[in-house]
């Protein structure tokens, strides 16, 4: 029976916390954030936790 790998696309974006939630970067802030407004950006900063039924698909991505 072969492993089962890690779906390296999701190592990539995402981290799992001691809990088991899948903490990711928040999206629109790699570029083009000139057009922004300054409290846009400042609350797209940090890290955020998906809901726990994406947590569910991102843990089994990342079974190795």
């Amino acid at each position: 029976m072969p492993k089962q790998k890690t779906h390296k696309g999701t190592k990539k974006r995402f981290r799992l916390t001691a809990s088991g939630k899948a903490k990711h970067r928040s999206a629109g802030t790699s570029h083009l954030a000139g057009r922004m407004s300054q409290k846009r950006k400042r609350n797209l900063r940090g890290t955020t936790c998906t809901n726990d039924t994406n947590s569910k698909m991102i843990q089994k991505a990342l079974a190795s």
